[in-house]
C-alpha cells in the first residue's frame, strides 16, 4: 500500500492580519497550515521537508517573494508556489511564472478564487506524488516516465522521444482519443532542457474562438467585458518552457492564422494591446484527427501544419498493442487501490480474458474507467466478473459468437429469429435487474432504455 500524501500549505506573508485569515480558510478546507512571517523563516521550515505547497508575497522586506521561490525551486522543484501580489505589481507575477510558480492571486483577492487556485495545484501535487510512488511500487513493469507498456511500438516512440526531447522542433503528436498523447508530450518536456520551467497545456477544442485567442495571448485591461485586468497568456506562461496545444484540429482558420505568426515572429500580442511581447516556446500539438487529410480538404492551413509537424509521432491503438493491457491493468490497480484505500490483489482468469477479448475504442482511459470501477466495488481479493461494467460483457459476448455456433443455431427445426432475439433480450434483462437488486430505474440505465420500454419489457417477458 502506498503512504498517503500529507497536505501541508505553508502561507509565507510580512502581514499577520492575511497569515491568520488564509490560515483560517485553508484550515476549514482540511489542510495543515504552517505560517511564516518571512522568507528567512519559510525555508527553515522547508529543508524540514513537510511542505506539499507554498503560499507566498511577493513583496516582502529582505528576503522578496521571488528569491524565494528560486530557493524553493532549489530545495525541491516539485513544490507548487502560489504567489500572492497587488495590480501595481503585475509584472512581477510574470516574471514568477516564467520562474516556476504554479499560479498567482492578485490583492485584493476573491476567497472562492483562491480556494480553486490552491484546489488545483495541491491536486496535481499529489497526482505527481502519486506517479512517483507508482513508478517505485511498480518498478518490475516496463515503462517511461509515466507511460506503461513495453510493446515493440511502444518503445520505438520511447526512443523516439530521447531524441527529439534535445532539440527544440515542434513535434505533432497524432493518435485516437484515449492513447496517451498528453503523458508523451510531458515526457518530451521532461527530457527537454526546458524542463525546469513550465509544462503548459490547453485543448483547443473546449473553448469558443474569442475565449482560445485570450488564452494564448492573453488581453490587456479594458480589452472587453470582464477584463478588469492584465492577464498574461499561456504563451507568456510557458516563456523558456513548453506549450501544449492538444485537438489543434478543432482551432478555426483565424486562429490557426494567429498561431502561424507567433510561432514564425516568436512574438505575441495580447488582446486588445499593440505591444509585441517576445516569447520563448517550445511547441507540442495533438490531434486524433489526419491532419494531412484535414489539410487536403482545406479545414487546416497547409503552412501551420508544416511548422508543426517537424517531428512526427503516431500513437497506437490500445487494440493495436494488446501485450500492454495486462501490464497497465496492474498499473491502474495499483494506483487506485491507493486511491481508495483497499487491498485488491489482481484479477480473475475470466477478468483477464474479457480485458484481453475487448476492443477498447476509448483505448488506455476507457480500460483505466474500467478498472477504477471494479476497483471501488469489488468487495473479494479479485476483481470478478460481477465488477465489470456491463458494456465490456455485452460488447465481449456480442463480437466472440463462433461463426460454428450461429450455423447451428440457423439449421434448426422451426428456428424463429424473433423468438431467438426474444430469449436473448429476456436473459440480458434479468441478469441487470439481479445487478441491480430489480431497482427499475437503475437497470433502465445500465441497459440505456428509457424506464418506460424497460417496464413494457420487463411485463412482456414476464420478469416481475
Amino acid at each position: 500500500m502506498l503512504s498517503p500524501v500529507v497536505s501541508t500549505i505553508l502561507i509565507v506573508d510580512d502581514d499577520a492580519s492575511l497569515r491568520d485569515m488564509l490560515q483560517i480558510i485553508l484550515k476549514k478546507e482540511g489542510y495543515e497550515v504552517l505560517c511564516a512571517e518571512d522568507s528567512r523563516a519559510a525555508l527553515d521550515i522547508l529543508k524540514q521537508g513537510k511542505t506539499s505547497l507554498v503560499i507566498s508575497d511577493i513583496k516582502m522586506p529582505d528576503l522578496s517573494g521571488i528569491e524565494l521561490l528560486k530557493k524553493i525551486k532549489g530545495i525541491d522543484a516539485s513544490i507548487p508556489v502560489i504567489m500572492i501580489t497587488a495590480y501595481a505589481s503585475t509584472a512581477d507575477a510574470v516574471e514568477a511564472m516564467k520562474l516556476g510558480a504554479e499560479n498567482y492571486v492578485t490583492k485584493p483577492f476573491n476567497i472562492d478564487e483562491l480556494k480553486v487556485v490552491v484546489s488545483r495545484a495541491m491536486s496535481r501535487r499529489m497526482m505527481e506524488d502519486e506517479n512517483t510512488q507508482l513508478r517505485r511500487e511498480l518498478s518490475g513493469l516496463r515503462s517511461f516516465g509515466n507511460i506503461v507498456g513495453g510493446n515493440r511500438r511502444m518503445l520505438q516512440i520511447y526512443d523516439l522521444i530521447d531524441t527529439v526531447s534535445q532539440t527544440d522542433s515542434t513535434v505533432l503528436i497524432s493518435g485516437e482519443s484515449g492513447t496517451g498523447k498528453e503523458l508523451i508530450a510531458r515526457a518530451i518536456h521532461d527530457r527537454s532542457p526546458r524542463a525546469k520551467n513550465r509544462f503548459v497545456s490547453i485543448n483547443c477544442g473546449a473553448l469558443p474562438e474569442t475565449l482560445l485567442e485570450s488564452e494564448l495571448f492573453g488581453h490587456i485591461k479594458g480589452a472587453f467585458t470582464d477584463a478588469y485586468r492584465d492577464k498574461p497568456g499561456l504563451f507568456e506562461q510557458a516563456h523558456q518552457g513548453t506549450l501544449f496545444l492538444d485537438e489543434i484540429a478543432e482551432m478555426s482558420q483565424k486562429m490557426q492564422v494567429k498561431l502561424l505568426r507567433a510561432i514564425q515572429e516568436r512574438s505575441i500580442r495580447r488582446v486588445g494591446g499593440d505591444r509585441e511581447i517576445p516569447v520563448d516556446v517550445r511547441i507540442i500539438s495533438a490531434t486524433n484527427r489526419d491532419l494531412a487529410q484535414e489539410m487536403k480538404s482545406g479545414e487546416f492551413r497547409s503552412d501551420l501544419f508544416y511548422r508543426l509537424n517537424v517531428i512526427s509521432i503516431q500513437v497506437p491503438a490500445l487494440r493495436e498493442r494488446k501485450d500492454d493491457i495486462v501490464p497497465l491493468m496492474h498499473y491502474f490497480l495499483a494506483l487506485y487501490n491507493r486511491r481508495f484505500d483497499k487491498r485488491v490483489a489482481g484479477f480473475s482468469d475470466e477478468v483477464t480474458s474479457q480485458f484481453m477479448q475487448y476492443n477498447w475504442p476509448g483505448n488506455v482511459r476507457e480500460l483505466e474507467n474500467f478498472v477504477e470501477r471494479s476497483v471501488a466495488l469489488e468487495k473479494g481479493e479479485l476483481i470478478s466478473m460481477r465488477s465489470l461494467p456491463s458494456e465490456l460483457l455485452y460488447h465481449v459476448s456480442a463480437t466472440t459468437v463462433d461463426q460454428q455456433e450461429i450455423h447451428t443455431i440457423l439449421q434448426q427445426e422451426n428456428f424463429s429469429f424473433s423468438d431467438y432475439i426474444d430469449d436473448l433480450s429476456r436473459q440480458i434483462i434479468f441478469e441487470a435487474l439481479e445487478m441491480n437488486q430489480s431497482n427499475i430505474k437503475r437497470t433502465a440505465e445500465m441497459l440505456n432504455l428509457s424506464y418506460r420500454s424497460l417496464r413494457y419489457l420487463i411485463e412482456k417477458f414476464h420478469l416481475k
